[in-house]
């Protein structure tokens, strides 16, 4: 191909063998995105409604389902309308916005649960000057951050990658992919910006993890001489740990598998693999804390109460 606006239009070849149970598929897919806005939502309502919530975890909190939010409408909708579509193709336009909500989601979810560590850390380690240093200003600094950092990152990677001249048009995934895009290129097209650029975007968020893992150590050493502490650290921290441990896990088996893995794993296999991070997450979290934190938990049975009298 001579240019790359001769690919207007990419195929996601991804979802081929799932159009044998496109029915069944379809069904569990809608109930399962419901239960994502349903949770999700749940969460952000009982915190902007409750004043007694109005604290920087909780803040914090409302702003990582806001994300999980924001991750799923980026797959969940086209997911669901390619199931039933004769050709599941996806403008040039809105592949690369696809790619964008993709990798922004991903990296924004790093960039909270690390907020998150720095708040707790505040709370155990410093409580004397927690009020001090988590004020309304830093909160909302730290928020802008969380967000603004992947989405300048991305903002740049897309811009590149529609510099790129395309030779191929099929995208083997249910969803668009920037490396995929990146991987489409011509064999003289230069990609080393955006290599370079996706390597500096992984050290950054290595950076975000060793910062997560140093204040943890801090906090458990805090948590050893207290017992108080101890019992802080085991309701407030716990959830923060399991969402976090867990989207590390996912994250990083499918970046490698993106980037060494084999393509001869069953195409549903791969499917799953590719989604991991858009389906246990954004449900998870919201239980996970729903049922751990005290405040939101008193609030939803109490909700409940209400609701049997």
């Amino acid at each position: 191909m001579e240019n790359v606006s001769i690919v207007r239009m990419f195929l996601l070849s991804g979802i081929n063998e799932t159009m044998n149970y496109r029915i069944a598929i379809f069904s569990l897919t809608l109930l399962y995105y419901c239960m994502i806005l349903f949770f999700n939502i749940s969460v952000i309502m009982i915190i902007i409604v409750d004043q007694n919530m109005h604290e920087p975890m909780y803040i914090l909190l409302c702003s990582f389902c806001m994300n999980g939010l924001y991750g799923t409408t980026g797959f969940y909708p086209k997911f669901l309308f390619d199931l039933f579509s004769s050709s599941q193709q996806i403008s040039y336009e809105w592949c690369l916005l696809q790619a964008f909500v993709m990798y922004s989601f991903a990296c924004c979810e790093l960039s909270i649960l690390a907020v998150m560590a720095y708040d707790r850390y505040v709370a155990i380690c410093r409580p004397l000057h927690y009020q001090s240093v988590m004020t309304k200003s830093k909160v909302s600094q730290l928020i802008c951050f969380s967000w603004f950092t992947p989405f300048c990152i991305f903002s740049i990677s897309i811009v590149l990658t529609s510099t790129l001249k395309l030779c191929s048009a099929i995208i083997p995934k249910l969803f668009c992919v920037n490396w995929i895009i990146v991987k489409l290129s011509c064999p003289d097209t230069n990609t080393v910006s955006s290599n370079i650029l996706s390597y500096a975007t992984i050290i950054i968020y290595i950076c975000h993890g060793l910062f997560t893992i140093w204040t943890y150590m801090h906090m458990i050493r805090t948590c050893v001489k207290s017992k108080d502490e101890r019992a802080r650290f085991i309701q407030t921290c716990v959830p923060h740990l399991v969402s976090l441990v867990t989207f590390i896990v996912i994250g990083f088996f499918e970046l490698m598998y993106m980037r060494f893995g084999s393509t001869d794993l069953p195409q549903s296999l791969q499917n799953f693999i590719a989604i991991e991070f858009l389906l246990i997450p954004p449900v998870m979290n919201p239980l996970v804390y729903g049922f751990k934190l005290t405040k939101i938990r008193n609030r939803i049975l109490a909700l409940v109460n209400i609701k049997r009298k």
